[in-house]
């Protein structure tokens, strides 16, 4: 089976997936979120951790913990990584799902709506476009009047 594969042929379609866009953006997405991750880490456990101390009187959550039956409950890092999380998801909501949304509202077209409904004249009621009577007051109302002709 491995005899009939050309090596120069999977070498280069290897290399052809592997310089793909969404490959290499994906593999620099991965590298920077790990550089991030260690960044917030190191702030709640540095900066956030200390602080919540001050107030509560608990200097390291990590050693925070219960015993129940002889079985021990390490809730205290959970609460760290939960901080840590609580921080990437703000940061990742407002420093760039909020930016990105408002960028590409900005250069996304509005399709054009056709008026599928127009007044009828005697009730004001909402009525299809091709009606040619009005379906709340049973008036005649006539076909709909054409769009001007642009010159």
């Amino acid at each position: 089976m491995f005899a009939r594969l050309r090596t120069p042929e999977i070498v280069g379609e290897f290399r052809q997936f592997l310089l793909r866009g969404n490959f290499v953006e994906l593999a620099v997405a991965v590298v920077v979120g790990t550089a991030f991750n260690a960044v917030v880490q190191s702030l709640v456990k540095d900066l956030i951790t200390p602080l919540i101390a001050a107030i509560g009187g608990e200097p390291d959550f990590a050693s925070l913990s219960f015993t129940i039956n002889g079985s021990e409950f390490n809730y205290g890092s959970f609460l760290n990584a939960l901080i840590s999380f609580l921080i990437v998801a703000v940061v990742v909501f407002f420093f760039v799902v909020k930016p990105l949304s408002g960028f590409l509202a900005r250069f996304r077209a509005e399709p054009a709506v056709a008026h599928v409904t127009r007044e009828c004249p005697e009730c004001l009621s909402e009525i299809p476009v091709e009606a040619n009577r009005c379906s709340f007051c049973t008036q005649e109302v006539g076909s709909a009047p054409q769009p001007a002709a642009q010159t």
